[in-house]
């Protein structure tokens, strides 16, 4: 007898439709073999099911056992197929007749005893139930609420081996996970972090609010200790909040990855993912045997931020050119190429020089000029040009640090670059997620136009600065944000003047 269920094959965060097919022949040696482009981790699996099986009170057959998991051109990966090749040997060697096995799609890892482990990827496979017109998916009672947050779905969350068998043969009546969506979303939306604890810093700040409202690039320049990582950390808490389904799509990224917290079914505010500089490609863009998402891809809709930025080798820091442009990321494989999402802002921070003191007016610097030309050399002229602002974090003085009152708040700089938010999404409202930082030539053609004090002004700084044709669009995009800060229809020459200034390695240290 044949018994089919179904369950999900993952090509980067996508789920793929798997259809597990059990055959028990009443003939025949004794053996069991699993087809269809398993990795090793499906093909040991039949060593858990058999155990899992034994111990939930059942018989593995003494037959001839083959489980086919078509299609067969799809790798196959993970531990994800235990429980439905489990429950597939036990309908076909009819122990348990089924009533809804072709009603749910099925995924869950065994353990020996029986009990049923989480899985990565839940959500996705959710979504596809869903898609696919299933009436529910039976899944890890740990991974439940990670896949209840998709509407008009039953999710089965199955403890056991027993239970997932007593479900799906209507002898174990089972409720469904509910979850309170937009409560999940709101819980999950709120920062711990707020720019008030910064102290000093004031300039800093507003390079961060312009970077915020424009979705652009950064890069801060200081000695150690000035604060450029408590700066970081804390730019997601002045970007617009996350819509639900940009955290619907980057929980699908956590999920895949492996990297949802139990008791977070839902990524409810902007990610910030650091990177030392001793990753590795693979690491920072993604990859693998069988492709998984990199740390550009965990950023998705967030901040990707590089500490100690010449550090990294130069051949990592080129693989950012292509995603930082087109927000997503291809990976090729003799079996396939994936891709992953990769929409994010790069925030960089390096020291002045190799020594870190450069520009810090209380230690002497040691390092010579070559050396710091060396040093900034690390970082090509192309990926500089892709980083719209280079801002100077001085060192913090004692005053300041020492200082009872508060600089500017997150709420308060949150306003200020959602008011520019709003002024660009009227501007572009054809594309509600597109940003001055994305605009194209003809969209700074038509809207950043200049008058002739503008147009003297960036004369000379192209000519000054030696600007690039892409460094002089970075700055008529930046110069574009400040106005809509200002809340100017037209760029003034106070406006550009800010935008020239935030290009600070198109000058001299």
């Amino acid at each position: 007898m044949v018994a089919k269920l179904h369950s999900v094959a993952f090509l980067g965060i996508q789920a793929v439709q798997t259809e597990v097919e059990v055959d028990i022949a009443k003939h025949g040696f004794a053996s069991a073999a699993i087809v269809g482009l398993p990795d090793t981790a499906v093909k040991e699996s039949l060593e858990r099911v058999r155990s899992a099986i034994g111990n939930s009170g059942y018989q593995f057959p003494r037959y001839k056992t083959v489980v086919n998991l078509a299609p067969a051109d799809v790798k196959k990966v993970g531990p994800a197929f235990d429980l439905p090749i489990a429950l597939g040997i036990i309908f076909a060697d009819d122990q348990v007749v089924p009533e809804f096995a072709g009603d749910y799609l099925v995924t869950g890892e065994l353990a020996l005893d029986g009990r049923v482990r989480p899985v990565k990827g839940a959500l996705s496979a959710a979504m596809l139930a869903a898609n696919a017109n299933f009436r529910g998916i039976i899944t890890p009672a740990e991974n439940a609420a990670e896949a209840a947050v998709v509407d008009n779905l039953d999710v089965i969350p199955a403890a056991t081996l027993t239970d997932a068998i007593g479900f799906l043969s209507g002898q174990l009546p089972i409720e469904g996970k509910r979850v309170d969506l937009a409560a999940v979303f709101a819980e999950a939306a709120e920062y711990e972090l707020d720019f008030a604890d910064v102290r000093g810093q004031e300039h800093v700040k507003r390079a961060l609010v312009v970077a915020a409202a424009g979705g652009h690039n950064l890069l801060m320049i200081g000695p150690p200790g000035a604060g450029k990582t408590m700066l970081a950390k804390r730019l997601p808490t002045i970007l617009p909040p996350l819509t639900l389904p940009e955290s619907l799509e980057t929980t699908r990224i956590y999920s895949v990855a492996g990297l949802l917290p139990p008791d977070k079914p839902l990524i409810g505010t902007r990610p910030i993912r650091s990177l030392h500089h001793s990753a590795s490609a693979p690491a920072l863009v993604g990859g693998g045997t069988n492709p998984h998402p990199g740390e550009i891809s965990l950023a998705h809709h967030g901040v990707l931020f590089l500490d100690e930025f010449p550090e990294f080798p130069r051949a990592i820091l080129e693989t950012l050119r292509q995603p930082v442009e087109d927000g997503y990321v291809t990976i090729a494989r003799a079996a396939g190429t994936v891709r992953f999402p990769a929409s994010f802002m790069l925030v960089t921070a390096m020291n002045p020089c190799p020594c870190g003191y450069y520009t810090d007016p209380r230690r002497p610097c040691k390092c010579t000029a070559p050396q710091i030309e060396k040093y900034l050399a690390r970082i090509s002229g192309p990926l500089i040009d892709r980083i719209d602002i280079h801002i100077e974090v001085p060192a913090v003085s004692h005053q300041e640090l020492r200082s009872q009152k508060n600089g500017r708040c997150s709420q308060s700089m949150r306003d200020e670059s959602l008011a520019a938010r709003d002024r660009q999404r009227h501007r572009f409202g054809h594309d509600t997620t597109m940003t001055n930082a994305r605009m194209s030539s003809s969209d700074i053609r038509r809207h950043c136009v200049l008058d002739d004090a503008c147009e003297s002004l960036l004369k000379q700084a192209m000519t000054e600065l030696g600007l690039s044709a892409r460094a002089h669009d970075k700055v008529l995009r930046i110069a574009r944000t400040i106005a809509d800060l200002a809340d100017s229809d037209t760029i003034h020459p106070d406006h550009l003047s800010e935008a020239i200034h935030y290009r600070r390695l198109d000058r001299q240290l």
